[in-house]
């Protein structure tokens, strides 16, 4: 396995590998991310265990959607099971993916904690236990630091998971490697990646226009909100199918097929 320093250029192709590989099995690619957010979700609604098991499980269902978009690459239709392959892979893989997901979960509670020294929990509760999202509580301007800190915190988290699954499902590499090695490649890419959050980031906002400008022509505001939250999922299943090509892109070594 050897690391790729690709030019920035290479985040905009990213973004097309992603959208033109989610168009080639949209149904397939779009029905295996509704049932992943629908698996999060349901999770997430057991107060505070489920929301860490979400949290747990997270790192191999990514693992799925990026396999299924490999197999989508290659003319394939991903049938549901796809999304569990990270754990169906053997005892020690399986014992590696749960691990890397225990690490996941710990950092992300610790973003969590960190973030209620600024509104004492609110953020972290609301998370965890759930609530209600008032419109004084989004006012709050402790609440919004506490936001902006989980933020600003959960984007090392990120760098240091965004290759970690794919290493340690396709390249046996262990979970505590896995981490540096990803934060590595996403740092000596930085520009590539810098420029693919740039694109999707477009992308999104792009999409939102569209949509609005939609609802104001049609002279209805019901349309925007009746369209807006399924063209966001749609953008974002795309933006996963696009996550395989930033981890192929970086690394030398060829995905070996699956068992």
């Amino acid at each position: 396995m050897k690391l790729n320093i690709v030019p920035a250029s290479r985040g905009v192709l990213w973004a097309k590998q992603g959208v033109r590989t989610f168009f080639k099995q949209p149904m397939a690619l779009a029905g295996l991310f509704f049932l992943f957010m629908a698996l999060m979700s349901v999770l997430s609604m057991v107060p505070l265990l489920g929301s860490v098991l979400a949290l747990t499980l997270l790192p191999g269902a990514t693992l799925g959607l990026m396999s299924a978009t490999r197999e989508a690459e290659t003319g394939k239709f991903p049938m549901p099971v796809v999304l569990i392959s990270a754990f169906r892979a053997g005892r020690q893989q399986l014992r590696a993916m749960l691990m890397l997901g225990a690490l996941y979960a710990a950092g992300f509670m610790l973003v969590l904690l960190l973030s209620a020294t600024a509104d004492g929990g609110k953020f972290a509760k609301l998370y965890l236990v759930g609530g209600t999202l008032s419109a004084e509580l989004l006012q709050a301007s402790d609440f919004e630091l506490a936001v902006l800190i989980a933020m600003v915190l959960y984007m090392p988290l990120s760098l240091l998971f965004w290759h970690a699954p794919a290493l340690v499902h396709w390249h046996g590499v262990s979970p505590t490697k896995s981490l540096f090695f990803s934060l590595v490649a996403c740092m000596r890419n930085f520009w590539a990646f810098t420029v693919f959050g740039a694109v999707w980031l477009g992308l999104f906002l792009g999409m939102g226009l569209v949509v609005a400008m939609t609802g104001a022509l049609l002279g209805s505001p019901e349309v925007v909100g009746l369209i807006m939250f399924p063209a966001a999922m749609l953008m974002a299943a795309m933006f996963f199918t696009s996550l395989y090509f930033t981890f192929a892109d970086c690394f030398e070594e060829e995905v070996p097929p699956e068992a």
